[in-house]
């Protein structure tokens, strides 16, 4: 209920706020801005895998035509950056006080910034710097960068291992010794690409106070600021971060791109008494090489059970590549030391979990951070157990599946409202399962081709639910297309946790005489593509009882606004709104008591949570998490090994939905963008080189590798902390995508892929093998 006492936001399918300008062209991109008399800014690459830089001669460049300002490594005022630890140089070369900025880790380290009247110009200059290399040892592979005598990549990091964690509860070794059946199993995930819309692009400026003004995409504006201001030397209230509209993130604008070396070349412009703004857009293949990419990871597991179907031991060892630098790999980790078990009660488990340097492109954030590759390894092993039990997949996942009153890994409950039981039932249902008169469960009778006996009547046995009735497109196959089912289920937190007290600010102003005649909603949160300032115009109206066409959203300037934490992890819907209804129910009773204009400020603060023990892992380190379960039906061409998704089932608790069609938007988009990762996205190096630096050799999903049939189910277990009862679900449906790929098509085909993507080249060798 409003201020009015009638519901008038919350579970609308209100338009987004942003529609009209980007369907009718007129939003800005941060590509897409000019100003007067800009120039423009070029980046010189190492393109080197691990390499130092023994000289740098930018003398060409600076006589080049069209050139203003050529800035290497001596001219950073403090030459080191990163979000969770500063490892990184902005330049790299010599002539830095900090030891080991000479040293390029990666073929996207970056060297020297050219600033010229137009980009042609400033890109043809970058041509004529000449550098002198000492080229080092590739370090390349994770597992040998761990072993004695490995190359070091970082003198603080013993071993290579940037981050790692451990798990033990129980008595392992005794556990796996009274199970009944133990499977076990090394996977393997890939790299992948974010792939979004715009590449990196910003403009930088003095404005008329007098700070350097950086209009960037990113996640986290205060948190640029804060990076810009530290590389520069400058106070924090000197750097003023602006967010315009963002061509999509899912995690790779957490870290920098552009932001420092934009302010670094207004700064140095001004020095020399040029005050003009700064331009650069990086080209896709820049972007492709240049910013950090999906965690490739390898996992060795080992699970046992009863007889029964009950667990009753796990062992796992995750090794993430990490690439040249930090980034966000302790955080990502530490999703998947959680996930790695999957959504499960298990009492005796041992898990270790490692992020490495090596001379990779750095692994960073990407939707689900670590997730999708803890449970790739987690359903995979659930489903080999199943089988060897002849128990349902199902089944034997609502045998162990968390509830409210079960331990996770770490030894302590999910907070309240845990949904897992509600997806995993409503998914199998939707996709045919039944419960016999013993309640037992039973997988949907589903015929391998078009020529099985009674084919035509089982082709349909995933049930229609909403969608056409004619599925005689899913019928009509080739003998040589075989189809199968699979299943899979997922879990994931809501916000960074581990120990970090999670805040949200959000100040609401609202105007008028007699009545409300509009409310501003100040929040830094970044909008990627999400929507999550319509979620919190919705929130805002819903506290005040106006209509959402009185709220107008001021977002992402650190001029305006305080903190509102990092567009990630799942945690915006759940924060901003949060923070915003604070706001608006000050911002009420300030109304109510006439004060004109009436302003409500708010610092949502989360439920605290703790780190791990470092020898045990016992801790709680979550407030909230989010659940998915998920059924997927798939037609696999024995001849080419191609795999085409026919129907996909996806439920997911989110709480409450603030708006049903952007929570239906966002399950499609991480299901489609996982299928990529499952399917086409098959990132390639060699020696370190990146081969797939277009998107003409690096395949994304295209309308084409849409399911013919989707169908998103949203289900509604109230968060006791969440707003209105949400919580956040942006990255969850696409856990265990992957895992239920890679059922279905074991399910059609008979062979166990425990590596992907799926690409028909892997399908087809396996086929091969087993023939």
């Amino acid at each position: 209920m409003n201020g009015n006492n009638q519901v008038t936001a919350v579970g609308a399918n209100a338009r987004r706020i942003d529609a009209p300008g980007k369907v009718t062209g007129a939003t800005l991109y941060p590509g897409d801005i000019d100003y007067p008399h800009m120039l423009h800014m070029a980046t010189l690459f190492a393109h080197r895998v691990h390499a130092r830089v023994v000289s740098v001669d930018t003398t060409a460049a600076e006589s080049a035509p069209g050139v203003v300002l050529v800035l290497t490594a001596k001219d950073v005022p403090v030459n080191e950056y990163g979000l969770q630890i500063k490892d990184q140089p902005v330049l790299c070369g010599p002539g830095g006080e900090k030891p080991g900025t000479d040293i390029v880790r990666f073929v996207g380290d970056q060297l020297v910034l050219v600033v010229a009247e137009t980009e042609a110009e400033a890109r043809a200059a970058c041509k004529l710097i000449t550098v002198e290399w000492e080229d080092l040892p590739a370090v390349l592979d994770p597992e040998e960068a761990m072993g004695p005598g490995a190359l070091q990549l970082h003198p603080h990091s013993k071993d290579n291992v940037c981050y790692s964690y451990r798990i033990r509860k129980g008595d392992v070794d005794r556990a796996f010794g009274e199970a009944d059946v133990i499977v076990e199993g090394v996977y393997q995930t890939p790299v992948q690409e974010h792939a979004y819309l715009q590449p990196e692009a910003g403009v930088a400026r003095w404005d008329d106070d007098g700070r350097i003004t950086v209009e960037v995409a990113g996640q986290w504006t205060h948190v640029d600021q804060e990076q810009i201001a530290h590389a520069l030397a400058l106070p924090v209230d000197r750097v003023r971060v602006i967010y315009p509209a963002i061509g999509g993130a899912f995690g790779g604008r957490e870290d920098m791109s552009v932001q420092i070396t934009l302010a670094l070349c207004v700064m140095r412009l001004a020095e020399k008494g040029i005050k003009r703004p700064v331009k650069t857009i990086w080209s896709r293949e820049e972007s492709m090489f240049g910013h950090g990419k999906r965690h490739a990871m390898k996992l060795y597991a080992k699970w046992g059970a009863k007889r029964d179907g009950t667990l009753v031991a796990v062992q796992v060892k995750a090794i993430a590549d990490g690439g040249a630098y930090m980034y966000t790999s302790n955080k990502v980790l530490g999703n998947t030391t959680l996930t790695c078990t999957g959504p499960y009660e298990i009492p005796n488990v041992a898990v270790d979990t490692y992020a490495v340097y090596t001379n990779h492109v750095p692994g960073a954030a990407f939707r689900g951070f670590g997730g999708p590759q803890g449970h790739f390894e987690a359903e995979g092993q659930m489903d080999k157990l199943a089988e060897a039990l002849g128990m349902d997949p199902v089944e034997l996942r609502l045998k162990n599946i968390l509830t409210d009153d079960k331990l996770l890994t770490v030894g302590t409950p999910i907070p309240g409202g845990v949904g897992l039981t509600a997806v995993v039932t409503t998914a199998a249902k939707a996709a045919g399962w039944e419960q016999d008169e013993t309640g037992r469960w039973r997988r949907p009778n589903l015929k391998f081709n078009a020529d099985d006996a009674d084919g035509v009547d089982q082709q349909d046995s995933l049930k229609d639910h909403g969608n056409p009735p004619d599925q005689r497109h899913l019928r009509s196959i080739p003998s040589t297309v075989r189809r199968g089912i699979g299943f899979a289920a997922g879990f994931k937190n809501v916000g960074f946790s581990f120990g970090y007290q999670e805040n949200s600010y959000a100040r609401v102003e609202v105007r008028g005489a007699a009545e409300m005649a509009q409310a501003d909603v100040f929040f830094a949160g970044a909008d990627c593509g999400q929507g999550n300032h319509t979620i919190i115009a919705q929130a805002a109206a819903e506290v005040l009882g106006i209509p959402l066409e009185k709220v107008c959203v001021i977002a992402s300037d650190t001029a305006q606004m305080g903190n509102a934490g990092s567009a990630s992890a799942s945690r915006l819907t759940y924060m901003s709104a949060n923070a915003v209804k604070g706001a608006a129910e000050k911002a009420l009773a300030a109304w109510k008591n006439e004060d004109r204009p009436a302003v409500g400020e708010h610092v949502y603060l989360a439920p605290k949570t703790t780190p791990l023990d470092h020898d045990t892992g016992y801790g709680k380190p979550n407030f909230a998490y989010g659940y998915t379960a998920q059924a997927v039906q798939v037609a696999v061409d024995t001849e080419t090994g191609q795999v085409k998704i026919e129907k996909f089932i996806c439920a997911d608790d989110v709480g409450k939905a603030i708006n049903p069609q952007q929570v239906v938007g966002q399950i499609e988009g991480a299901v489609v963008q996982a299928l990529g990762y499952t399917l086409l996205e098959d990132w390639k190096t060699k020696d370190g080189r990146v081969l797939t630096d277009k998107l003409s050799t690096y395949l994304i999903p295209t309308v084409l590798d849409v399911p013919e049939q989707m169908e998103s189910i949203i289900v509604e277990v109230p968060d006791p902390n969440g707003p209105w009862g949400a919580r956040g679900m942006g990255e969850v449906p696409y856990l265990p995508v992957a895992s239920a790929v890679a059922a279905a098509v074991y399910d059609a085909v008979g062979v166990r892929y425990d590596e992907f993507p799926l690409t028909p080249e892997r399908v087809w060798a396996g086929l091969r093998r087993q023939a």
